[in-house]
């Protein structure tokens, strides 16, 4: 890590708050002068009562002191609440930053991290951050001012016992700082140790059902066991690193106070020293005390806001292997679809798709079928710009995808899938993905439009109706019916559904075969069967076996002819083409 890189992140979040941080700089500063005036009013009031026996200014002094010390008191909380502002504020917005950067990047990093381990590295490390945003460069500062405004007042008391403190705070500091960094290392350790668990945790929480009807309970603990194990280690290793940073106080107090038991014996036998002033003396030398501990306490969290930032910008420098285009005018209305010569993988060396070469016409309707792997899904991801072939062309509209702004491409592909997600929200926001320029009156038309006005009618408080996490509540018919709902309003100009109606009961898949209907008229559609009775509107026939095409054309020819594969399949599944 460098200078210029912490220099970098606080402009980057702190300069937004600039009046916030002068005005918390500024009652940092008021403290410290506070902190540096109440030793003089108890040195005067010692001096005072050891010297004369008039109490009239003892009084005087005694209540000015508790003034003083309830006004200190005022200004840290006042400096504490506006120090979190400006911390939350800061961490927020780089939480935004980071998340937005994550959907941007591709489907292959996403397939190497799970959803809990980046939940850690947007929150987790972030928050790790949040004391360096609000606190770390104002106290240090402000602590070595007073550090320098204790030495000075002191030289101005007494040149020599000054000079002493002088000494001893550059030797605490010095050691100090040999100690700065040893425990960075073994706290990004950590922090990657703390990911991993939640990464687990998020996957066996959201398998549940399948953990506990499988009986693999047992495993799942033993699996956690095995996390939580390494997660504490690192953070014991890392713990024990920091003792290096914060018994350096210790130490250094112990050494101060005993320099300062030197100093003031020495004057005070010698008849050159007052009471008060050895009560000064040693009560600055406690004070200085403080300083150095809270600079210690910032760099025992500036260690863990290092290992936390260096994830950070770890996370940052990834860039997806999907570059933007220069942007292209897709035409209106219905886009064909070209594949040519069309090579991917997954892996570098396992091709999923080998040389796929096809072409849909505009408002044509493709029927894929194929076994568990043979890359009907890969298509989808292709054409939606999730991955980029190894080798060949994709093109919608004539336009080749890689000269499009992916933004602009996925606005004119719609998706429904057997699996919809959908989000803790209003069925409004769940149809409209919460763009609120989509007025309420659209979103009715469209149910209208797409048969579903009996199911709205239904709902509680109609579009305000609150759906649980993931449509907990609805049924598999009624989530499918929104994911309908919702490609609707997008009105892509390409249509795929994968599997769309294989997990509904007859009666609700005879309300979507409508709803279907209405909303292929016009577009170019891609639909992924494993039923060969959900392609029986599709114009032609694809059959993917291991990554490649092994029959293609009209439905009814190949229906027709006794020789294709896909005629034996509607035969060995006793079902017949509908004309």
């Amino acid at each position: 890590m460098h200078f210029k890189d912490y220099r970098h992140l606080l402009a980057t979040y702190l300069a937004p708050q600039g009046r916030l941080v002068v005005l918390l700089a500024l009652l940092l500063c008021g403290d410290i002068a506070l902190q540096l005036v109440n030793p003089q009013l108890l040195r005067i009031f010692i001096d005072t009562i050891t010297a004369t026996t008039i109490q009239t200014p003892v009084l005087g002094i005694a209540l000015l002191f508790i003034v003083v010390a309830l006004l200190q008191q005022a200004v840290k909380i006042v400096a504490t609440y506006y120090s979190e502002r400006v911390g939350w504020t800061a961490t927020n917005a780089l939480r935004v930053d980071l998340a937005l950067h994550l959907v941007t990047l591709d489907m292959g990093f996403h397939k190497k991290h799970t959803p809990g381990e980046l939940i850690e590295r947007v929150d987790g490390d972030v928050t790790a951050l949040a004391n360096f945003f609000s606190q770390f460069v104002i106290k240090v500062l402000g602590n070595l001012l007073l550090l320098v405004g204790v030495l000075i007042v002191m030289l101005f008391q007494d040149w020599r016992a000054g000079l002493a403190l002088a000494l001893f705070t550059i030797v605490a500091l010095l050691l100090i700082n040999s100690v700065r960094n040893v425990a960075v290392t073994r706290w990004k350790t950590f922090r990657q140790a703390s990911a991993e668990l939640y990464g687990f945790l998020e996957e066996r929480l959201h398998g549940t059902e399948d953990i506990r009807s499988s009986g693999a309970q047992g495993y799942v603990l033993r699996r956690l066991y095995s996390y939580t194990r390494q997660r504490f280690r690192t953070a014991r290793s890392a713990r024990v690193m920091s003792v290096a940073v914060w018994t350096m106080p210790i130490l250094t107090s112990l050494l101060g106070t005993m320099v300062a038991f030197l100093v003031i014996t020495w004057f005070y036998q010698r008849g050159e020293m007052t009471l008060g002033m050895a009560f000064l003396i040693f009560y600055y030398t406690q004070l200085i005390f403080q300083p150095i501990q809270a600079i210690t306490d910032q760099l025992d969290d500036f260690q863990k806001a290092s290992a936390g930032f260096v994830r950070i910008r770890e996370l940052l420098q990834v860039q997806s292997e999907l570059e933007d285009g220069p942007g292209v005018a897709f035409p209106k209305g219905a886009l064909d679809i070209e594949f040519e010569h069309v090579v991917f993988g997954y892996g570098e060396e396992d091709m999923v798709v080998r040389d796929l070469d096809f072409h849909i016409e505009a408002g044509e309707v493709l029927g894929l079928l194929g076994r568990t792997g043979s890359g009907k899904t890969t298509i989808t991801r292709l054409l939606f710009r999730l991955y980029d072939p190894v080798k060949g062309t994709i093109r919608l509209g004539g336009q080749e995808l890689r000269a499009a702004r992916r933004a602009d491409l996925r606005d004119m592909i719609g998706m429904v899938t057997q699996d919809v997600q959908l989000f803790h929200a209003s069925v409004r926001d769940n149809l409209t993905f919460f763009d609120q320029s989509i007025d309420d009156q659209r979103i009715l038309q469209a149910l209208e439009t797409l048969g579903l006005r009996d199911w709205y009618d239904e709902l509680e408080d109609g579009l305000d109706t609150i759906l649980a996490t993931n449509g907990g509540g609805l049924s598999a018919g009624e989530a499918q019916l929104l994911a309908f709902a919702r490609v609707f309003l997008k009105d892509p100009a390409v249509i795929i559904l994968d599997e769309a109606s294989s997990r509904l009961d007859p009666a609700t898949e005879r309300l979507l075969e409508r709803a279907i209907d209405t909303l292929l008229q016009g577009r170019t559609a891609i639909i992924i069967a494993h039923r060969l009775s959900t392609v029986q509107r599709a114009d032609s026939i694809m059959v993917l076996d291991d990554g490649g095409i092994r029959e293609y054309g009209s439905r009814l020819q190949l229906a027709s002819d006794s020789d294709s594969y896909f005629s034996h399949l509607l035969h060995a599944a006793h079902e017949e083409v509908l004309q």
